[in-house]
């Protein structure tokens, strides 16, 4: 197979990636973005299997490790895809970029100890040209970070496990970031060292402060920023790919990494300002403190106006505008399609319904979009807070399903934690009825004052058999 050939496949593949970004741009394109997105993948694998062939030199051992890790891991990938909870959509997403990141590892690792294998041009016994040794250097770092960064984000999000450092609550201890610093400068330093030297020891010590670097980078983030996490990581792995698509002289790799870091980086931005953080301070994990759990407590103590679900229906069905607005505890009892269900016996009643989704709302950027995509609720009823907060005002019901600090009203209070975050508006409408399980704090650990309103009436319980119970009680 000719350079030329080579070159011009991973051009098509390189566009197909772009267009599939640009499908996941927006729920009504989406199928088609992953489409592209499978087929671009398809042909950069098959390329590259072809080459790794053509380069064993007809012995045919290259192919059968390639043919062995394509089964293994389009099974295994394939496998997760098709058995994975929307709920748990987030893990998987943490756990598809620690793969990314190990995977940089690895091959930076292969390129160093045996350079004229994985290095195109390079003779054997040649030492490793400068410019490549940066190029490795700093895609086995990120790739590092990444990895073990990932593996706590996975830990966290799951909320299963009782390992300390994957439970959801910031892991924080005095002078934190001065050993963030001092630890990143080592780093640097070694594989400046790696760089200027091709010393290995250099090289591998660097490799293992970035990985504890990744975990102490992703432990003082508490639930609350998960969402912002996940992207960050998203960009982080799309640059390790990219370091050592520079290594390998792999456009395709170069071109996919950066369009994966680039996107991911930008999510980040728009993440940030979705949650009033610093950009700088989240690529370097200086965020995430919540406050404490005695914010949490004082919620139990105080008096809520609470009604059945008969009740909310009775509310709804006399209302002529309801918003939606859907958060993770809607995810967490599978209640979409009783949603669903329960705004189309609204609509049949003549009520316009409408979905508000916040940014950060649920456990990763677009959650809520995918949640209500999967019930196969109308594009046309859902709105992003932008498009929707204006319309709160003259909503005569706001219904807040599982959802918690993208509601709260605190943050237009200076000196609360999350003071500056935009949110829902929806304690401007002219009723609210929350669902919730308990008075249980959001992840930001805060009170909230919309349980509190006289307009409000706390509906406690599952969502799922709430929503279905209003439904019932409507028909």
């Amino acid at each position: 197979m000719s350079m030329n050939t080579v070159t011009l496949l991973y051009l098509f593949a390189s566009v197909c990636f772009i267009q599939a970004l640009k499908g996941l741009s927006h729920p009504t394109t989406s199928i088609r973005g992953n489409l592209f997105g499978m087929v671009g993948m398809a042909i950069a694998a098959c390329t590259t299997a072809a080459l790794i062939v053509e380069n064993s030199g007809g012995r045919g051992q290259g192919m059968l490790w390639v043919l062995l890790g394509l089964v293994v891991g389009g099974v295994y990938g394939a496998y997760r895809a098709k058995t994975v909870e929307m709920t748990k959509m987030p893990e998987l997403v943490a756990f598809f970029h620690s793969m990314i990141g190990l995977a940089a590892v690895f091959i930076a690792v292969a390129a160093v100890l045996e350079p004229s294998a994985l290095l195109q041009g390079l003779p054997r016994g040649a030492e490793i040209p400068t410019g490549n040794r940066l190029e490795l250097f700093l895609g086995a770092a990120i790739g590092a970070i990444t990895f073990s960064g990932s593996v706590i984000a996975f830990g966290k999000l799951s909320g299963t496990y009782k390992f300390r450092l994957f439970q959801g609550a910031p892991v924080q201890f005095a002078g934190q970031h001065k050993l963030n610093l001092v630890l990143g400068l080592i780093t640097i330093a070694l594989g400046l060292v790696f760089m200027f030297t091709g010393n290995l020891p250099a090289f591998f010590a660097m490799l293992a402060l970035a990985f504890v670097m990744g975990v102490l980078i992703i432990i003082p983030i508490g639930g609350a920023d998960m969402p912002v996490v996940v992207s960050m990581l998203n960009s982080y792995s799309g640059w390790a790919a990219a370091g050592i698509g520079f290594s390998l002289n792999n456009s395709m790799l170069i071109i996919a990494g950066s369009l994966v870091g680039s996107s991911g980086a930008i999510l980040s931005y728009i993440m940030c300002k979705a949650m009033n953080r610093s950009f700088f301070n989240v690529i370097l994990g200086g965020f995430g403190g919540e406050a404490g759990p005695a914010a949490a407590g004082s919620a139990v103590q105080r008096a809520v106006k609470s009604g059945s679900a008969d009740d909310a229906a009775f509310v709804l069905s006399n209302a002529e505008t309801v918003i939606i607005v859907p958060g993770y505890g809607l995810a967490v009892a599978r209640a979409q399609h009783a949603v669903k269900e329960l705004a189309q016996k609204l609509i049949e009643h003549g009520v316009n319904v409408k979905y508000a989704i916040h940014p950060v709302a649920g456990r990763m950027p677009g959650h809520m979009n995918v949640l209500l995509a999967e019930a196969e609720v109308p594009y046309d009823q859902v709105f992003e807070m932008e498009d929707i907060n204006g319309e709160f005002g003259q909503a005569d019901v706001a219904i807040i399903l599982g959802a918690n600090d993208v509601v709260n009203p605190a943050a237009l209070q200076k000196g609360s934690p999350i003071y500056g975050m935009p949110i829902l508006e929806a304690y401007k409408a002219k009723t609210v009825i929350v669902n919730k399980r308990s008075m249980a704090a959001g992840y930001a650990g805060l009170d909230n004052e919309l349980f509190y309103m006289d307009k409000t009436m706390m509906v406690f319980g599952d969502a799922k058999k709430v929503v279905e119970e209003m439904g019932k009680a409507i028909e």
